[in-house]
């Protein structure tokens, strides 16, 4: 499993014992390798098998990076993937995601 999403054997045995928080971009590989929604994989809601909402994922991430770079935060990667899960709950929920909610849980993860 861990080759097939491009991380190491020790990295993928700690993301399996909740030591460390998954990447997005090996949730990303994971989902397109195993053609599974990453929604599902992060909250287990919406359908298993992948479909249009790579597109969200990746503009939610879009948004995210683009706020990081331009404010010039810097934050570990489980907690950019925790910012990038809500966004996605919030997708399948069907809400919309604003860039004020993307600022909004940046602060959030900092405190």
């Amino acid at each position: 499993m861990a080759e097939a999403i491009g991380v190491s054997p020790r990295a993928y045995h700690s993301y399996e014992k909740g030591q460390r928080g998954i990447p997005v971009e090996a949730l990303i590989a994971m989902g397109e390798r195993f053609e599974v929604d990453v929604p599902w994989l992060l909250l287990g809601t919406n359908a298993i098998r992948a479909g249009h909402d790579f597109n969200a994922l990746k503009e939610i991430e879009s948004s995210l990076d683009q706020h990081l770079n331009t404010e010039g935060i810097k934050i570990k990667s489980e907690k950019r993937g925790a910012i990038v899960a809500r966004g996605m709950e919030s997708h399948v929920k069907g809400r919309e995601v604003t860039d004020d909610d993307v600022h909004t849980w940046i602060e959030l993860v900092r405190e």
